[in-house]
């Protein structure tokens, strides 16, 4: 355990002066970062309803090759929290095509304003069968023995699952650095697992060009994540687990849409080989503004 803290500082400093040294040479504009399994501390604006689709492609050595969407859907209910549910499938070659579950989230920010080091505290429900395949996070010994069997086999077992977050992200000159504590626990008396995320991102550019513009550098923004599963409450550690890691860019378009994209590497044989990650989001700005008006007449 003192090892992983030990490898959590190392990894947040490298990160925070590896900032300070390209900050000499880039400019700054915030928008939305473009992580796939790293959370930031940033939540969804009060009223603003924001719907995605994030998908994922891979091709394992030894299994079937597969695509897996997942639909969110986010709310902001109030300053400092966000609300959010999933529903997850996925369709593998020479397989079937499959329901996976559903997810139900929710992020709070429990202290008042931004600080060096910002925490948000994240609790999750997960209705999910064993078909699933979207690798929303890793944790435990998750690895390829997880994509090897049929969609018949794996769709019969359903696991209930309660999942935690300590989410922390910092601001410096630009850059975004965030790291995401996991803790999971399968409800039918399972141990608890563990696993972690870190990412860094920064906007392209802060030029003066309108925001209005279609293909602008002050739109896109580029970083990285690094993320696995660091085993169970009684085989604590990196042994038998899986590892990746990847490069990550979002570009902003006009009216509130946002494409992502990332292709993440496996770091070991427990790993799967690439993973291809696409993510298209839409935010509606003041959802409840409607139902306000409504209520008036």
């Amino acid at each position: 355990m003192e090892r992983t803290i030990l490898t959590f500082a190392l990894v947040r400093c490298f990160f925070l002066v590896l900032g300070a040294i390209l900050t000499i040479s880039l400019p700054v504009f915030a928008q939305e970062r473009p992580y796939f399994v790293t959370y930031s501390t940033d939540l969804e604006e009060p009223g603003n309803l924001e719907i995605a689709l994030k998908s994922l492609a891979a091709s394992p050595a030894h299994a079937n090759s597969f695509y897996s969407p997942t639909l969110e859907v986010e709310y902001g209910a109030t300053g400092w929290w966000t609300t959010e549910a999933y529903l997850q499938g996925q369709s593998t070659v020479n397989d079937s095509t499959v329901l996976t579950g559903f997810r139900l989230e929710n992020r709070f920010r429990p202290l008042p304003r931004q600080y060096a080091v910002t925490p948000v505290i994240y609790i999750e429900y997960e209705n999910i069968s064993d078909a699933d395949k979207s690798i929303l996070e890793v944790t435990g010994r998750d690895g390829v023995s997880n994509f090897k069997a049929s969609n018949a086999e794996d769709r019969t077992t359903v696991n209930h699952t309660l999942e935690g977050k300590l989410i922390l992200s910092s601001n410096l000159h630009g850059w975004n650095i965030s790291e995401n504590m996991i803790a999971e626990k399968n409800l039918s008396n399972h141990p608890w697992e563990f696993g972690y995320a870190v990412g860094a991102s920064r906007p392209f550019s802060r030029s003066s060009e309108s925001q209005n513009c279609f293909l602008c550098w002050n739109s896109l923004e580029v970083g990285a994540e690094l993320y696995g599963g660091l085993g169970t409450r009684y085989e604590f550690g990196l042994k038998n687990t899986s590892q990746y890691a990847g490069p990550t860019a979002a570009l902003r378009l006009p009216h509130g849409t946002t494409v992502s994209f990332s292709p993440q590497f496996g770091l070991n044989d427990n790993s799967l080989g690439v993973l291809w990650r696409f993510k298209v989001s839409f935010e509606f700005q003041q959802i409840r503004d409607i139902f306000t008006a409504k209520d008036a007449k």
